[in-house]
């Protein structure tokens, strides 16, 4: 368990500043995350690694020469904002262009192509590399929705150190795509890890049970077993590998023997005694191995064994100096001189005038009190949204609501206050979530709520079908974005039933409030109905068989979201921010 913190919420954000306190000589804090110290003294690839936190030395511990020029850092096991990764890589560019490289995550592919969206539109030259190492996740035949794990690290630092060696962007590119293709890695779980304040861990195992196949956002594993001797833990791990050796592969190989938290280095060194000589004897040559913890999972009990197929090209890079705060290879040359880059920020923002009339004012009252009720019923929510996301996922569905509307609220309330109209405080809320949230549900909210301020704008209260219409929108930008249909157990299987519900009742000639409710009352029911899915998109798809029995946290969420929202949004006019027929009952039910 994680003891020492001051508010669990601010934990990520005060380890990265103390990190960066203790690493001034070689990194610096910028919005969104960290870079290097100093400029390099000619233009070079930015190499950004990224993704949540809780898994030092991954992310920022890996900024320095020969691997990382940046580190996106996002909340606790959350994908980082599309703005921190905007940041991050504006902080960290000195003209030959960056690459954003990550796990293959929703949230963070979502939210690292749309910083990348921006950049190239600024005319940054700008690509992603996805690390797509873990074999337990999905079948060789779908090696592109395998999610990246340890595997992150040998990916890093030869892209790091082709990067330092003055490739260009292209090649740099190349050589993170060839590595990750010729990176496999398997892992186990002893005891679940447990986010700063909470009293649980994500997920329990019996006693001498082990769980094989395990994420590093505390996933639990595909499957439970006894726990097994060092020699035969260390047999399992090398036969599954090996079982998927890439065709025409060389003999000489990478490998990391890699710790998730509060594994004992002697631990890993007996598991040691074993790996290596079943890969020697295997006709393997091992090529500087590393031991110890590269990628972890907070306190997580358990480890990952990877190995990467090395050739002529590759193997220099996996050799080549690094000088990191967390890690070191040879002696590599630091530089010196000015500090990094540009840092981004919303600064002034505040003081740029709205225009709206003043229906459009009025209604902005009813949308920022629909805001602050959505962050009521949320901070109430969040346990139990947690827990239906720990069945078959990380276990931070609530904590990241809860941080995306703190963020919505204040901001969409800020804007009203300084005379936006329902248009503007809607997309400054969306905004503001996408943000702060960071993961793939804070990128669909910000989005949604961003295409329903854009299509009701700053002029008159909306009619029932200009609202009608400004829902589609909402669910239009977030189909279009997640790439979820009906059926993946998502967000969008309530989404969509109450979107159609609402258009055609608002068609049938409904009074709005009654359209909403009816159409929420569907949602409700949809949400439930997800309990007897298997999820196709998400962290929770490579443990379908785990989710069944338990609804879709997304669409639950969503489901009692619209429950709440629909007395103030769905409201012809009069002012609905004192007065709401919300009940217990409805929310009670939304949660069930």
């Amino acid at each position: 368990m994680t003891k020492i913190f001051n508010n669990p919420s601010e934990f990520a954000e005060e380890a990265l500043a103390g990190f960066c306190d203790v690493h001034s000589g070689l990194v610096r804090q910028v919005p969104g995350g960290a870079v290097r110290r100093h400029r390099p003294a000619s233009p070079k690839v930015a190499v950004l690694a990224g993704g949540g936190s809780g898994h030092y030395p991954a992310f920022a511990g890996l900024i320095g020469t020969g691997l990382a020029d940046g580190a996106v850092v996002g909340n606790i096991f959350t994908s980082p904002s599309a703005q921190q990764a905007y940041a991050v890589a504006k902080s960290a560019d000195s003209g030959a262009g960056v690459v954003f490289t990550y796990g293959n995550y929703a949230g963070d592919v979502m939210n690292f192509g749309m910083a990348s969206e921006r950049l190239a539109a600024e005319g940054i030259q700008v690509e992603n590399v996805l690390v797509t190492d873990d074999i337990a996740s999905a079948p060789p035949s779908e090696s592109d929705k395998r999610r990246g794990i340890a595997g992150d690290f040998t990916v890093f630092k030869i892209m790091g150190a082709a990067a330092e060696a003055g490739a260009d962007l292209a090649d740099v590119v190349r050589l993170g795509r060839k590595a990750n293709s010729l990176t496999r890695t398997i892992g186990s779980a002893f005891h679940g890890c447990t986010f700063p304040g909470a009293d649980t861990p994500l997920f329990t195992l019996q006693d001498k049970q082990m769980g094989l196949g395990l994420g590093i956002h505390g996933e639990p594993g595909l499957f439970d077993t006894d726990l097994p001797s060092a020699k035969e833990l260390g047999q399992e791990f090398v036969s599954r590998l090996l079982a998927e050796t890439p065709p025409g592969a060389g003999d000489r190989l990478a490998v990391i023997l890699n710790g998730l938290g509060s594994t004992k280095h002697e631990e890993l060194f007996v598991l040691w005694l074993t790996v290596a000589p079943l890969l020697r004897d295997a006709g393997y040559t091992l090529v500087m191995p590393e031991v110890g913890e590269l990628v972890t999972s907070l306190d997580m009990s358990g480890v990952s064994l990877t190995i990467t197929w090395l050739d002529e090209e590759l193997e220099p890079l996996w050799t080549a100096p690094a000088e990191t705060p967390a890690y070191r290879r040879g002696t590599a040359v630091v530089q010196s001189g000015d500090a990094s880059g540009q840092e981004t920020s919303d600064a002034g923002t505040a003081d740029v005038p709205f225009e709206a009339d003043a229906d459009s004012r009025t209604y902005a009252v009813q949308c920022v009190a629909a805001l602050e009720a959505v962050r009521r019923s949320l901070h109430a929510a969040e346990s139990r949204l947690g827990d239906l996301d720990a069945v078959a996922g990380d276990g931070d569905h609530g904590r990241g609501m809860v941080r995306g509307i703190d963020a919505a609220a204040t901001a969409g309330a800020a804007a009203g206050t300084r005379g936006a109209g329902a248009g503007s405080v809607l997309i400054a809320a969306g905004d503001a979530w996408a943000d702060k949230a960071g993961g793939t549900s804070g990128v669909l909210w910000g989005a949604g709520l961003r295409a329903l301020g854009e299509s009701l704008g700053n002029q008159r209260i909306p009619g029932a079908e200009e609202l009608a219409a400004g829902m589609s929108a909402f669910a239009a930008r977030i189909t279009d974005l997640g790439k979820a249909g009906p059926g993946d157990k998502t967000m969008v299987d309530a989404l969509l039933p109450f979107t159609e519900a609402f258009t055609r009742l608002v068609q049938e000639g409904a009074e709005p409030r009654q359209a909403w409710a009816s159409a929420a009352h569907d949602a409700v029911a949809a949400a439930e109905a997800t309990a007897a899915l298997r999820p196709l998109k998400g962290r929770a798809r490579p443990l379908a068989e785990k989710s069944l029995g338990t609804p879709d946290p997304g669409a639950t969420s969503l489901a009692m979201i619209f429950t709440v929202m629909g007395p103030f949004l769905a409201d012809s006019g009069q002012s609905g921010s004192s007065q709401s027929p919300i009940t217990s009952n409805q929310t009670a039910r939304a949660l069930s």
